[in-house]
């Protein structure tokens, strides 16, 4: 089960490396127009804090210091930086999974999402969404800018 569920992330991590890629350029990455909030840029900031925090911290105790504010203010981290940022976190999200068992998932997850204690099954779950969520929205930026 647990081979499953760092398998998926894995593989839709992949998918948003592939994303990053895509893009005709760097200065694209983080351009926004009228009606859209965040740039692909800020929403791979986003994951890799949200998933550090939360898998490493959560999970491994990594010490990760999150600062979510910055997730959506820096500007032009280069292409090579974030992608490298994104494997970091696959890497890490396996070792987590590692050193996790399944009666670990039933337990309260350490780090409480929107002010909710849940289990850790059911916060993973969440987070995995979560990433597939701004994982549509960039796919969409891309698209819609290229």
């Amino acid at each position: 089960m647990l081979g499953d569920i760092s398998a998926l992330f894995e593989r839709d991590l992949n998918r948003l490396i592939k994303e990053i890629q895509s893009y005709d350029d760097e200065a694209t990455l983080w351009k926004i127009e009228p009606g859209i909030s965040n740039s692909a840029g800020n929403l791979t900031l986003h994951l890799i804090g949200n998933l550090n925090h939360f898998l490493g911290k959560g999970i491994l105790n990594s010490g990760y210091v999150r600062e979510r504010d910055k997730e959506f203010s820096d500007k032009n981290v280069p292409r090579e930086k974030l992608i490298s940022d994104v494997r970091e976190v696959i890497m890490m999200i396996k070792n987590a999974m590692n050193n996790f068992s399944v009666e670990d998932l039933e337990k309260n997850f350490p780090i409480e999402i929107n002010n909710t204690t849940a289990s850790a099954h059911r916060t993973i779950m969440h987070l995995y969404g979560h990433l597939n969520y701004h994982l549509g929205q960039i796919n969409y930026h891309r698209r819609l800018l290229s």
